[in-house]
Protein backbone atom coordinates (compact mmCIF):
# COMPACT_ATOMS: atom_id res chain seq x y z
CA UNK A 1 0.00 0.00 0.00
CA UNK A 2 3.16 1.95 0.62
CA UNK A 3 4.52 1.82 -2.68
CA UNK A 4 0.99 2.39 -4.51
CA UNK A 5 0.90 5.54 -2.86
CA UNK A 6 4.39 6.61 -2.95
CA UNK A 7 4.94 5.42 -6.63
CA UNK A 8 5.53 7.98 -9.89
CA UNK A 9 3.26 6.45 -12.71
CA UNK A 10 4.28 3.56 -14.58
CA UNK A 11 5.23 3.34 -18.29
CA UNK A 12 2.21 1.57 -18.51
CA UNK A 13 0.08 -0.98 -16.57
CA UNK A 14 1.98 -4.02 -17.70
CA UNK A 15 2.95 -5.90 -14.32
CA UNK A 16 6.77 -5.18 -14.56
CA UNK A 17 5.94 -1.53 -15.08
CA UNK A 18 4.45 -1.33 -11.86
CA UNK A 19 6.33 -3.22 -9.95
CA UNK A 20 9.93 -1.53 -11.29
CA UNK A 21 8.03 1.57 -9.93
CA UNK A 22 7.14 0.06 -6.31
CA UNK A 23 11.17 -1.10 -6.40
CA UNK A 24 12.59 2.68 -6.91
CA UNK A 25 10.48 3.87 -4.02
CA UNK A 26 11.62 1.37 -1.26
CA UNK A 27 15.24 1.86 -2.29
CA UNK A 28 14.75 5.58 -1.88
CA UNK A 29 13.24 5.44 1.90
CA UNK A 30 16.17 6.35 4.46
CA UNK A 31 17.00 4.01 7.03
CA UNK A 32 14.64 4.25 10.25
CA UNK A 33 15.68 6.40 13.14
CA UNK A 34 15.50 5.22 17.02
CA UNK A 35 12.71 8.78 17.91
CA UNK A 36 10.41 7.51 15.13
CA UNK A 37 9.44 4.34 16.22
CA UNK A 38 6.72 3.33 18.85
CA UNK A 39 6.06 -0.20 19.36
CA UNK A 40 3.59 -1.26 22.16
CA UNK A 41 1.96 -4.28 23.95
CA UNK A 42 -1.23 -4.38 24.76
CA UNK A 43 -2.29 -5.44 28.44
CA UNK A 44 -2.94 -9.08 29.20
CA UNK A 45 -1.10 -10.09 26.27
CA UNK A 46 1.42 -12.20 28.49
CA UNK A 47 -1.64 -13.99 30.32
CA UNK A 48 -1.40 -16.45 27.09
CA UNK A 49 0.16 -19.87 28.62
CA UNK A 50 1.70 -20.13 25.40
CA UNK A 51 3.11 -16.55 25.89
CA UNK A 52 6.44 -15.77 28.28
CA UNK A 53 6.10 -14.00 31.25
CA UNK A 54 8.93 -11.61 30.12
CA UNK A 55 7.95 -11.36 26.75
CA UNK A 56 8.59 -8.02 24.69
CA UNK A 57 6.91 -9.14 21.66
CA UNK A 58 5.28 -6.14 20.07
CA UNK A 59 1.76 -6.08 19.26
CA UNK A 60 1.35 -2.46 17.89
CA UNK A 61 3.77 -0.96 16.07
CA UNK A 62 4.14 3.02 14.64
CA UNK A 63 6.45 4.14 11.96
CA UNK A 64 7.92 7.22 10.26
CA UNK A 65 9.32 6.60 6.82
CA UNK A 66 10.69 8.64 4.93
CA UNK A 67 11.06 8.93 1.23
CA UNK A 68 14.72 10.57 -0.42
CA UNK A 69 13.27 11.54 -3.68
CA UNK A 70 12.24 15.15 -5.60
CA UNK A 71 8.69 14.57 -4.82
CA UNK A 72 8.17 13.39 -1.26
CA UNK A 73 11.42 14.72 -0.09
CA UNK A 74 10.38 16.26 3.42
CA UNK A 75 7.06 14.22 3.67
CA UNK A 76 6.51 11.74 6.58
CA UNK A 77 4.70 8.43 5.63
CA UNK A 78 3.56 7.07 8.90
CA UNK A 79 3.02 3.32 9.19
CA UNK A 80 0.74 2.17 12.06
CA UNK A 81 -0.49 -1.22 12.78
CA UNK A 82 -1.49 -2.92 15.96
CA UNK A 83 -4.20 -5.64 17.79
CA UNK A 84 -6.91 -4.78 19.96
CA UNK A 85 -7.13 -1.58 19.31
CA UNK A 86 -10.38 0.78 19.27
CA UNK A 87 -11.62 0.18 15.96
CA UNK A 88 -10.72 -2.72 13.09
CA UNK A 89 -9.79 -0.66 9.26
CA UNK A 90 -7.41 -0.46 7.25
CA UNK A 91 -6.86 2.55 5.32
CA UNK A 92 -4.56 5.56 3.79
CA UNK A 93 -4.96 8.67 5.21
CA UNK A 94 -3.61 11.99 3.01
CA UNK A 95 -3.11 15.23 5.52
CA UNK A 96 -2.83 18.58 3.96
CA UNK A 97 -1.10 21.43 6.01
CA UNK A 98 -2.82 24.17 7.58
CA UNK A 99 -3.41 27.10 5.43
CA UNK A 100 -1.74 30.42 6.20
CA UNK A 101 -3.59 33.09 7.53
CA UNK A 102 -6.90 31.23 8.75
CA UNK A 103 -10.02 33.91 9.06
CA UNK A 104 -12.26 31.52 9.95
CA UNK A 105 -10.44 30.46 12.86
CA UNK A 106 -10.88 26.67 12.19
CA UNK A 107 -7.58 25.37 12.47
CA UNK A 108 -8.91 23.81 15.75
CA UNK A 109 -11.35 21.77 14.40
CA UNK A 110 -8.46 19.55 12.43
CA UNK A 111 -7.24 19.64 8.83
CA UNK A 112 -8.36 18.62 5.47
CA UNK A 113 -7.90 14.62 4.61
CA UNK A 114 -7.93 13.07 1.99
CA UNK A 115 -8.79 9.29 3.00
CA UNK A 116 -9.11 5.72 1.01
CA UNK A 117 -10.98 3.45 3.35
CA UNK A 118 -9.22 -0.23 2.00
CA UNK A 119 -11.84 -2.27 5.04
CA UNK A 120 -14.51 -2.58 6.08
CA UNK A 121 -17.01 -0.40 3.63
CA UNK A 122 -14.62 0.34 1.27
CA UNK A 123 -14.89 4.23 0.35
CA UNK A 124 -13.12 7.50 -0.28
CA UNK A 125 -13.89 10.78 1.37
CA UNK A 126 -12.54 13.91 1.36
CA UNK A 127 -12.78 15.32 5.36
CA UNK A 128 -13.28 19.13 4.99
CA UNK A 129 -14.46 22.00 7.14
CA UNK A 130 -17.06 23.85 5.57
CA UNK A 131 -19.33 26.69 6.76
CA UNK A 132 -22.51 25.43 9.41
CA UNK A 133 -25.69 26.01 8.09
CA UNK A 134 -27.59 29.21 9.67
CA UNK A 135 -27.09 32.73 10.04
CA UNK A 136 -23.94 32.41 12.01
CA UNK A 137 -20.63 32.54 10.37
CA UNK A 138 -19.73 29.09 12.20
CA UNK A 139 -17.79 26.04 10.34
CA UNK A 140 -17.66 22.38 11.18
CA UNK A 141 -16.01 19.29 9.62
CA UNK A 142 -18.18 17.61 7.31
CA UNK A 143 -17.44 14.89 4.03
CA UNK A 144 -17.50 14.65 0.39
CA UNK A 145 -18.04 10.85 0.49
CA UNK A 146 -17.91 7.69 -1.81
CA UNK A 147 -19.00 5.04 -0.30
CA UNK A 148 -18.61 1.88 -2.99
CA UNK A 149 -21.63 -0.29 -1.34
CA UNK A 150 -24.11 2.98 -1.66
CA UNK A 151 -23.01 4.18 -5.14
CA UNK A 152 -22.75 0.91 -6.61
CA UNK A 153 -25.20 -0.68 -5.61
CA UNK A 154 -25.29 -3.96 -8.17
CA UNK A 155 -21.41 -4.42 -7.89
CA UNK A 156 -19.82 -6.87 -6.63
CA UNK A 157 -16.83 -6.12 -4.60
CA UNK A 158 -14.59 -8.97 -4.35
CA UNK A 159 -12.43 -9.89 -1.37
CA UNK A 160 -8.57 -9.47 -1.76
CA UNK A 161 -7.57 -13.28 -1.81
CA UNK A 162 -10.19 -13.51 -4.70
CA UNK A 163 -8.40 -11.10 -6.87
CA UNK A 164 -4.79 -12.80 -6.18
CA UNK A 165 -6.48 -16.30 -6.94
CA UNK A 166 -7.66 -14.98 -10.59
CA UNK A 167 -4.86 -13.18 -11.22
CA UNK A 168 -2.88 -15.90 -11.03
CA UNK A 169 -4.99 -17.51 -13.07
CA UNK A 170 -4.46 -14.73 -15.60
CA UNK A 171 -1.09 -15.03 -15.19
CA UNK A 172 -0.74 -11.14 -13.81
CA UNK A 173 1.50 -10.57 -11.39
CA UNK A 174 1.25 -7.02 -10.81
CA UNK A 175 -0.16 -7.55 -7.16
CA UNK A 176 2.42 -10.16 -6.43
CA UNK A 177 5.86 -8.96 -4.43
CA UNK A 178 8.87 -9.56 -7.12
CA UNK A 179 11.90 -10.27 -5.43
CA UNK A 180 14.21 -7.19 -5.50
CA UNK A 181 10.84 -5.42 -4.34
CA UNK A 182 11.10 -7.79 -0.95
CA UNK A 183 14.80 -7.61 -1.14
CA UNK A 184 14.67 -3.53 -0.68
CA UNK A 185 11.30 -4.04 1.92
CA UNK A 186 13.21 -6.35 4.47
CA UNK A 187 17.03 -4.03 4.17
CA UNK A 188 14.43 -1.25 5.55
CA UNK A 189 13.02 -3.21 8.54
CA UNK A 190 15.74 -5.35 9.15
CA UNK A 191 17.70 -3.77 10.91
CA UNK A 192 14.71 -2.56 13.72
CA UNK A 193 14.07 -6.30 13.71
CA UNK A 194 17.76 -7.56 14.79
CA UNK A 195 17.53 -4.57 17.92
CA UNK A 196 13.91 -5.55 18.74
CA UNK A 197 15.38 -9.21 19.13
CA UNK A 198 18.00 -8.13 21.20
CA UNK A 199 16.12 -5.97 23.73
CA UNK A 200 17.46 -2.66 22.51
CA UNK A 201 13.75 -1.39 21.84
CA UNK A 202 10.83 -1.92 24.26
CA UNK A 203 7.01 -2.51 24.20
CA UNK A 204 5.00 0.02 25.86
CA UNK A 205 2.62 -1.61 27.36
CA UNK A 206 -1.69 -0.02 26.48
CA UNK A 207 -4.83 -0.77 26.61
CA UNK A 208 -6.95 -2.81 24.71
CA UNK A 209 -10.13 -0.97 22.91
CA UNK A 210 -7.72 2.11 22.72
CA UNK A 211 -5.17 3.88 20.10
CA UNK A 212 -2.25 2.50 20.83
CA UNK A 213 0.57 3.77 23.48
CA UNK A 214 -0.20 7.35 23.86
CA UNK A 215 3.19 7.70 23.52
CA UNK A 216 3.08 7.33 19.54
CA UNK A 217 0.55 9.91 19.24
CA UNK A 218 3.07 11.91 20.49
CA UNK A 219 5.66 11.24 18.10
CA UNK A 220 3.40 11.62 14.95
CA UNK A 221 2.63 15.42 16.71
CA UNK A 222 6.24 16.09 17.18
CA UNK A 223 8.11 14.12 14.62
CA UNK A 224 5.99 13.88 11.76
CA UNK A 225 3.50 16.87 12.23
CA UNK A 226 0.38 15.27 11.97
CA UNK A 227 -2.56 16.47 13.76
CA UNK A 228 -5.31 14.30 14.87
CA UNK A 229 -8.81 15.62 15.01
CA UNK A 230 -10.79 15.17 18.07
CA UNK A 231 -14.71 14.70 17.90
CA UNK A 232 -15.13 13.67 13.81
CA UNK A 233 -16.14 10.54 13.44
CA UNK A 234 -16.67 8.76 9.90
CA UNK A 235 -20.03 7.38 9.62
CA UNK A 236 -20.40 5.16 6.31
CA UNK A 237 -23.60 6.43 4.84
CA UNK A 238 -26.76 3.51 5.06
CA UNK A 239 -28.98 2.40 1.74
Amino acid sequence: VFCLVAMEKPVSLKPEHIRDEKVKVLESVLPIKDDEVVLGQYEGYRDDDTVPDHSNTPTFASVILRVHNERWEGVPFILKAGKALNARKADIRVQFKDVPGDIFKCQKQGRNEFVIRLQPSEAMYMKLTVKKPGLEMETIQSELDLSYRQRYQGATIPEAYERLILDTIRGDQQHFVRRDELKASWEIFTPLLHRIDKGEFKSIPYKPGTRGPAEADKVLLEKAGYVQTHGYIWIPPTL
